[in-house]
C-alpha cells in the first residue's frame, strides 16, 4: 500500500492537506496516475511532472512541485508530497 501525504503551501503555511491511498504497492511507472488523483482530491491542476519529481520522490520520499510546474495559475507557492509511513 502506498500513502502520500500532499500539502498545499503558501507563504511557508499549510492551506490543505490530504493523505492519498492506493492498495497497490508504490510503482514508479504509475506516479503519473498518483499526482492525478491527488490533485483531483484536492482540486487544484496537475502539475508537469518531470523525471527530477520521480526521482527525488523515490530517492527521498518526497517531492515538490513549484508555480513553475504547473502551466495554470495557481494561488499557492507550492505543492509538497510525502510518502507518509505504514505504522
Amino acid at each position: 500500500m502506498i500513502r502520500i501525504w500532499a500539502q498545499i503551501v503558501k507563504n511557508e503555511k499549510i492551506k490543505k492537506s490530504i493523505i492519498y491511498e492506493n492498495n497497490t504497492l508504490f510503482n514508479i511507472n504509475n506516479f503519473h496516475d498518483y499526482i492525478v488523483d491527488i490533485c483531483a482530491m484536492l482540486n487544484i491542476a496537475t502539475p508537469i511532472i518531470l523525471s527530477k519529481h520521480i526521482s527525488h520522490f523515490v530517492e527521498f520520499n518526497n517531492s515538490v512541485f513549484k508555480s513553475e510546474d504547473f502551466v495554470e495559475q495557481i494561488d499557492f507557492d507550492k505543492l509538497v508530497l510525502e510518502q507518509a509511513n505504514l505504522d
